[in-house]
């Protein structure tokens, strides 16, 4: 998410209206959003643990793994920092959200693992600071970074954070314009270079949902047909009786491309049309859960918490909860798929401990480094993160 900006800001501006997709029955009702006991007015603070809200299922031998495909990691006590420290009510806490400290609350939800992802990164230095928490904590399977497509020195620096394995993604989503009329086009140049990422093997994280972004991954989904493209955060996005018709459009066509993935992430959201009001209502958020399910199907989304962005919204057992009871009327097979298997091919993530499902897909291994002299500089011969890269000695 963007630099202090609250999840409110990020929302639309309208309550949620109805919407089909072709060939699907009913999806999301005319009207707005039962009020019940569960739903919450962020204004009166962070929201307490609901207790009929749906919550993790107990842990037990046989439950399906879950990858935490969307969280976000910052230590605002780092002498180069830049400057986020999370949603609304994380920035009143005023910590550092650490790999460790997410872990102890992901862990009894049956969450074994989780990829980092890029939050408002503003130096380059970011990049190496999530390698190197990553590789410390065998939690962490992956990291989505930040790499400028606009800048000069992508190339080098795509083809040197490459050579970590932990390295999965970058998140970009200001690769189009858009005229004085409305038209968007795509950058030349950014997707010459986002081609080069997916020569790469890495995916392209996107966020957050806006009809403008979500057009323009259509457009680069043609351009580029080979990136892996994610569109973040998707369930977030309120369509207004304005603008339903274009949401149900380009729906239809994001689901048409095969290259355009959804995290099925930030269910739970202040509704800014509603005065901030957090709906908990499972019958009025598995609408909107189906309604996408159907367009995308069952190998093209991912779960996510979105930590700690998500504190104060809603815990992570309800995050889990909600998405493991909307899943209980799908089959095993389709549970695994959205829980690990689907984020496993689409970041292609590294397995670092035994409680975690084997990947189903392995990333590219980068190019060799050319021959030189001397050292290897501060991230040292094994690659931008030290010795735990390629051809490093840390485990």
């Amino acid at each position: 998410m963007a630099n202090k900006m609250s999840r409110r800001q990020f929302l639309g501006t309208a309550a949620i209206t109805g919407a089909a997709l072709s060939g699907m029955g009913n999806a999301l009702s005319a009207a707005q959003a039962p009020q019940g006991a569960a739903d919450w007015d962020e204004k009166n603070g962070p929201a307490p643990a609901a207790p009929d809200a749906p919550q993790a299922l107990p842990l037990q031998p046989g439950a399906v793994p879950i990858i935490d495909s969307h969280i976000h990691l910052f230590d605002q006590t780092r002498p180069v920092f830049s400057g986020y420290t999370g949603g609304l009510f994380y920035r009143q806490v005023n910590k550092p959200s650490t790999p460790a400290a997410y872990a102890a609350l992901a862990r009894p939800a049956g969450i074994v693992g989780a990829i980092v992802v890029e939050s408002a990164a503003q130096f380059i230095d970011d990049n190496l600071w999530y390698l190197e928490v990553c590789r410390d904590n065998p939690f962490m399977v992956g990291v989505s970074g930040n790499l400028d497509p606009g800048s000069t020195d992508f190339t080098k620096y795509l083809n040197h954070f490459h050579r970590d394995p932990l390295f999965r993604a970058i998140r970009s989503s200001r690769f189009y314009t858009k005229d004085a009329g409305g038209k968007l086009a795509l950058n030349p140049t950014q997707v010459a270079n986002l081609k080069l990422l997916a020569e790469a093997d890495l995916a392209l994280d996107t966020a957050n949902p806006s009809m403008d972004l979500m057009n323009a991954n259509v457009l680069l989904a043609d351009a580029a047909p080979d990136l892996r493209i994610i569109m973040d955060h998707l369930p977030s996005f309120d369509p207004t009786p304005e603008n339903q018709a274009a949401y149900d459009a380009v729906i239809k066509e994001m689901a048409a491309r095969p290259n355009i993935f959804v995290k099925l992430t930030e269910v739970y959201h202040p509704k800014p049309g509603d005065n901030g009001i957090i709906v908990k209502n499972y019958e009025f958020l598995r609408e909107r859960l189906e309604y996408l399910f159907q367009a995308f199907g069952e190998d093209r989304v991912m779960f996510g918490t979105d930590y700690p962005n998500s504190y104060g919204v809603a815990t992570i057992p309800e995050e889990v909860g909600l998405m493991q009871q909307f899943f209980s009327t799908k089959t095993r097979a389709q549970q695994e798929k959205y829980f690990w298997q689907n984020s496993s091919r689409i970041y292609k993530w590294v397995k670092r401990s035994d409680d975690q499902p084997t990947p189903l897909a392995q990333g590219k291994p980068a190019p060799p480094l050319p021959a030189r002299g001397g050292g290897g500089g501060r991230g040292g011969p094994g690659g931008p993160g030290g010795p735990g890269a390629p051809g490093g000695g840390r485990p």
